[in-house]
């Protein structure tokens, strides 16, 4: 009698699993609708649409090509919390509860003592509480002689772990944390931990005045490249090569925490977790980074979709509404 019980018991386990992979991937009539509203935003470069993990869909209609690098802008955040995680799966850094100062070794004199408090998480999260480089800031903060030292003298505005402060210079503290620590560049880290498990290149950007690669801005990677890096989030942190072989690129439970509203974006009031926007389109979950001036990458793991957008990234910016229509092009893959 255990024979039948044991052969319903596995019946029962495959129909579970092929159920989970029965998302349908996007129709011809979606793909066509996608093209044409695609075609009516001249900045957009670039749409490339995976499903189940494989490229489903390409549309180029300017700038570099789907296998190009190009300038990512800020979704280089997305990234760089990818290489983190990579890092503490690696054992390049301890974890997400070390704090920046145990990273970086030093601090500039007359740093505020909170500054003891801030940790990985904090810098994921854009929870440092730091006055931020960004908007208006910015311009003044690149210029000068020392991006990180600028960066953790600024004045608190919150306390770490506090609400979210869209800030580059908390990106880059970031990546210098990580070059002390681990004794490598965050490039070299990429490349090492990111490009050769997921077989993509990642080109060296720019550095700061001090050498540290900037944490958090103009990484050059391709369309298809990015797909990769979602489709690794899409798998729980996994890479499955060829032969069926499974590897391990980002912490058990990684993904989870990555995609665990820390804080709200006060523009969209879409939530943030490590590197990634929260939100929902067409009454679905969708996990996504940007970038100034239109880059993206969506991840749909109810849809098993990817998706990556890219567009011209220079001044000016085409604003939020430019945001909401690259949204809109999601949503009609999901409908």
């Amino acid at each position: 009698m255990r024979l039948p019980v044991l052969l319903i018991f596995c019946a029962a386990i495959s129909l579970l699993f092929s159920a989970s992979a029965t998302a349908d991937a996007p129709s011809t009539s979606a793909l066509v609708t996608l093209d044409q509203k695609t075609a009516a935003l001249d900045r957009v470069h670039a749409v490339v649409v995976a499903h189940q993990g494989s490229i489903v869909h390409e549309l180029h209609q300017g700038g570099p090509g789907v296998a190009a690098p190009t300038n990512i802008k800020s979704l280089s955040k997305t990234v760089l919390a990818a290489i983190t995680g990579a890092a503490i799966e690696a054992g390049a850094i301890e974890s997400t509860e070390q704090t920046l100062v145990a990273m970086l070794g030093s601090l500039p004199n007359g740093a505020d003592p909170q500054v003891n408090e801030i940790t990985v998480a904090h810098l994921l999260a854009q929870q440092a509480g730091l006055e931020r480089t960004s908007g208006s800031n910015y311009s003044a903060w690149v210029a000068s002689n020392n991006w990180v030292n600028n960066a953790l003298s600024r004045p608190f505005v919150d306390e770490p772990g506090g609400r979210m402060l869209y800030s580059t210079g908390t990106s880059h503290l970031l990546s210098a944390a990580l070059t002390q620590a681990s004794g490598e560049t965050t490039h070299a880290l990429a490349q090492r931990l990111l490009g050769e498990p997921l077989n993509i290149a990642i080109p060296p950007w720019l550095r700061d005045p001090q050498g540290i690669y900037f944490g958090g801005n103009d990484m050059q990677l391709s369309p298809r490249a990015l797909i990769e890096i979602g489709e690794l989030y899409r798998n729980d942190g996994m890479v499955v090569d060829d032969s069926g072989v499974g590897q391990r690129v980002l912490p058990e439970g990684w993904v989870e925490d990555s995609w665990t509203p820390r804080g709200q974006s006060p523009w969209t009031g879409d939530g943030y977790g490590f590197g990634w926007f929260i939100t929902t389109l067409a009454d679905v979950p969708v996990y996504y980074g940007r970038g100034y001036g239109g880059q993206a990458l969506y991840v749909i793991p109810e849809r098993e979709m990817t998706v990556v957008i890219t567009s011209d990234p220079t001044p000016p910016s085409p604003g939020g509404q430019f945001h909401q229509q690259l949204n809109d092009l999601v949503v009609e893959l999901l409908r």
